[in-house]
Formats: C-alpha cells, sequence, structure tokens
C-alpha cells in the first residue's frame, strides 16, 4: 500500500505540474487529446450547459452562461492546487506519517493538514516533519506553492488583458455593424463619400484582430467561455459577420476593397478551423440555413439601395453558397457547442444598437420606450 500511495502521489504531482506548465506557460496549442485541463473543462461545461438550458431562458440564460468562464478557471486553480497537496499528502503517508504533532496520532489527514499548510505556505508550527524525508517533501512543496501562486497571480492579469483587448473591437462594432452586428449593415453604413475607405480600414483591423483572437484563444482557450458585456454581442457573432463581409465583398462588389476582404477572410477562417480543432468540433451543417434564396434577394434589394451593386445571377449565388461552405459548418458547430448566437446577414425591423439604449429601460428608439435591446448588463 506504501508503494501503491508512493507511485500514485509521485503520478498526481507530475500530471497536475505539466497541465499547468502546458495551459499557463506553454504559449502555443496543445494537441494532445489526454489532459487535465481538457477533461476537466468537457466534464464541467457539459454539465453547466445542460443545467442552464434546464432552469433559465432569455437573457437569465446568457446570465449564468457569463458567470461560467471565470468559475472554471478559478474551480481550475482551486483542482490543480488540491491535487498537488494530495499528491504531498500520499508522499508523506507513504514514508510512515513521520511527523512531530501536538497532542494525538500522526496519520494521512495529520499529513494532508502538514501537507496544506505547507504548499499555502502557512508555516503554522503544529505539525512539523522530523525524518530526512519529510523534511525534503516539505521544503520542496514549499517552494512549489510559492511558485503556483507566484503563476496565478501572473496567469490572471495575462488572462483580462488577453479578453479586455478582444471586446474593443467588438464594442466598436456596435457603431459600424449594429446590434448584433450583421453585414447588411456593415456595408449600409461604410456607403457614401470616404465609406469604403473607411471599410477597408475596418477589415485591416479585423484581420489583426482574428490573428490575435486566434494566438490568445488557442494558448488560453478558457478565453473562449468569456462572454461579452451585451447579450447580443460575442466573439463568435463578430466573427462571423465579419466573414459575411468578406465573402459578399469576394462574390463581386463593384468598387468595395475586394483584395483587404480576401486577407481578412483567409485568416478569419483559419482561426475559426483552429478553434474548432481545439475543442473537436467537428463541422455540422446548420439546421436553418440563415441566407436562404428568398433572404439573398432581399440583402441585394438592401445593398442596392446603399450604393452596392450585388450581381444578379445564378452564378453569384453559387460562389457566394461556395464560400459560405468554407467556414458556416465550422461557426455553427463552435455556436452550438458554445451556446452563442450566430448574427443574421440582414438586420430585424425595429433593431436599435446598444448605444441608442440604457440599462434602467429608458430606450426611445423605433422599438419604444421601455423596450430596450441589448442594453447593459447591471448589478
Amino acid at each position: 500500500m506504501t508503494t501503491l500511495a508512493a507511485v500514485s502521489g509521485i503520478a498526481l504531482i507530475l500530471v497536475v505540474l505539466w497541465d499547468g506548465f502546458e495551459t499557463i506557460v506553454l504559449p502555443r496549442r496543445v494537441t494532445r487529446k489526454i489532459r487535465l485541463a481538457r477533461f476537466f473543462y468537457r466534464f464541467t461545461w457539459r454539465i453547466w450547459s445542460r443545467a442552464v438550458g434546464a432552469v433559465s431562458a432569455g437573457n437569465r440564460k446568457e446570465t449564468w452562461f457569463g458567470y461560467y468562464g471565470p468559475m472554471s478557471l478559478l474551480m481550475l486553480l482551486s483542482l490543480w492546487g488540491g491535487c498537488l497537496i494530495f499528491g504531498f499528502s500520499l508522499l508523506q503517508w507513504a514514508d510512515g506519517s513521520q511527523v512531530n504533532t501536538q497532542g494525538g496520532n500522526a496519520g494521512f489527514w495529520t499529513d494532508f493538514y502538514l501537507s496544506a499548510t505547507t504548499f499555502f505556505t502557512l508555516g503554522l508550527g503544529d505539525v512539523t516533519p522530523r525524518s530526512t524525508v519529510a523534511r525534503v517533501l516539505t521544503a520542496a512543496e514549499g517552494g512549489l506553492g510559492f511558485g503556483f501562486l507566484a503563476l496565478v497571480i501572473g496567469y490572471l492579469p495575462a488572462l483580462n488583458q488577453s479578453f479586455s483587448r478582444r471586446e474593443v473591437n467588438i464594442s466598436l462594432l456596435d457603431a459600424r455593424a449594429g446590434s448584433p452586428p450583421s453585414a447588411a449593415e456593415m456595408l449600409r453604413r461604410h456607403a457614401g463619400e470616404y465609406g469604403l475607405d473607411a471599410l477597408q480600414e475596418l477589415l485591416a483591423k479585423w484581420e489583426t484582430w482574428s490573428a490575435e483572437l486566434m494566438e490568445s484563444h488557442l494558448s488560453y482557450p478558457v478565453l473562449a467561455y468569456f462572454r461579452s458585456q451585451h447579450d447580443n454581442q460575442s466573439w463568435l457573432s463578430a466573427l462571423t459577420t465579419v466573414m459575411d463581409t468578406c465573402a459578399l465583398t469576394m462574390v463581386g462588389l463593384d468598387g468595395v476593397c475586394e483584395r483587404q476582404a480576401r486577407l481578412t477572410f483567409e485568416i478569419t477562417r483559419h482561426a475559426v478551423l483552429d478553434l474548432s480543432h481545439v475543442f473537436g468540433r467537428a463541422p455540422s451543417e446548420p439546421e436553418v440555413d440563415r441566407l436562404p434564396p428568398e433572404g439573398l434577394a432581399e440583402l441585394r434589394a438592401i445593398l442596392s439601395a446603399s450604393g452596392f451593386n450585388l450581381p444578379e445571377g445564378e452564378d453569384v449565388g453559387l460562389k457566394l453558397a461556395e464560400i459560405r461552405a468554407m467556414y458556416e459548418p465550422y461557426v455553427y458547430s463552435l455556436s452550438r457547442f458554445l451556446h452563442m448566437s450566430l448574427p443574421p446577414w440582414m438586420p430585424g425591423p425595429g433593431w436599435e444598437d446598444n448605444w441608442q439604449t440604457s440599462a434602467w429601460r429608458l430606450g426611445t428608439g423605433p422599438r419604444g420606450p421601455g423596450l430596450p435591446r441589448g442594453g447593459l448588463k447591471h448589478f
């Protein structure tokens, strides 16, 4: 039993340390499927999403989904810490519980208490090691606990900064593409004088944003679970809107920056494919077509009214469908997994931008007073 406990303790400590290294320190994607963090997120997200879907609806559901990202991070750090404490407890017990206690007999729970106080560098002194092996284990755990806490302190601000950088452009998209964003609205708001220059600059910024999203979310996949400040916005919705806009431009909108649209489309699609691989989500066909033939005709009319000429003919529809097939199955699969809505191609009637609404229900837009859409979440 003592040999088994020692082997189990060493294995548990090594697994946690390696998992923490890959999750926090290693700045690249980890393709290995068997990982503690991967298992933790797959298991807890499945339970959380089913529970939220069963007991909540509407905005309350989105609020509960928003809790998961930060809470799961804290739970993962607690799991790592608990496993390390338990692993060193097994090693102390395998050594025969060689500790001095102030009353009572030494045993596994005394070893666990010593391990916990050592890991968190409390140094209470009521339980102390008395053998050489016990002292070595105590010193090693103390150093490990100090390093673990230092990594956590550095890890959390890095995540927060990545999340903040991601959300800045999503918030800026509100005035440029509506709330929720749509490709038709993005093009409509960039019609007129200097509009195309602004659109080209916008797509160039989103090319950079998509590359940063890919790098940060591949290194720290937990960021994908973090929700935006508004219920009608998300990183997946914003990314899909940009790809929709690029797809329309690549089909052949006269005078629109096709080259920049193609460059932006390539990096955004790259990000979507890599994230689908990270979460193990195979592409799947959407249950409902986001742009049916009648929708395409309506979209063409909206664009024409704004000064954009989307060519007629079946070839245009076939080319657009071919481009959509390159990314829609992936974003739809991610949408189902993360419970994030995909954006429409065209804005719905009476929709208001988030800046036109208030958290205190004082909106006065087309939807009428007291019925704001996408207002700020409040306490």
